[in-house]
């Protein structure tokens, strides 16, 4: 049987999720903002391999992340790296156990992967793209993308 959750019901827990990750992790307040990212850019991508067929991507400029994790200027490539998996995996838990809330579907997630650049992931479309900036006018996008067939703005059970 598949249960739906809505684009806006999703949309809503994404945005609350990455508001309350960034504040406690980082002590940053993002703002949601209509400009996209710089260049120098890193993406970090995760799958939900279980309950939801839907992944997220995390794209943002590298001195944004860089900043907020160590309140640094210069941080090395791997910190960066390891960072920005971790915040992307407690991000997902936060998402995970609201979206049980609301649906009852466990969901499951692998292991983040980390891209210098922006990294876009084969087979599947983004459904919608939230745009956040800092205080510094650094951004980031979190994106939702669903299977290329998946037409309706749902997100399906996959159990």
């Amino acid at each position: 049987m598949n249960t739906a959750m809505t684009r806006e019901a999703l949309e809503q827990i994404l945005d609350q999720a990455l508001q309350d990750v960034t504040e406690r992790t980082a002590g940053v307040c993002l703002r949601q903002d209509d400009q996209p990212p710089g260049e120098d850019l890193c993406t970090v991508h995760i799958t939900f391999d279980r309950g939801f067929n839907t992944s997220l991507t995390l794209c943002a400029d590298k001195n944004l992340l860089a900043r907020n994790s160590f309140h640094e200027e210069a941080v090395s490539l791997e910190d960066l790296e390891e960072f920005s998996k971790e915040y992307l995996n407690v991000l997902c838990g936060k998402v995970t156990g609201a979206m049980y809330r609301a649906t009852q579907i466990p969901a499951h997630f692998g292991q983040p992967t980390f891209y210098h650049g922006r990294y876009e992931p084969e087979g599947q479309e983004v459904q919608f793209i939230l745009t956040y900036s800092d205080e510094h006018s650094e951004g980031a996008q979190l994106i939702h993308h669903v299977p290329c067939s998946q037409e309706d703005g749902t997100v399906l059970d996959e159990t």
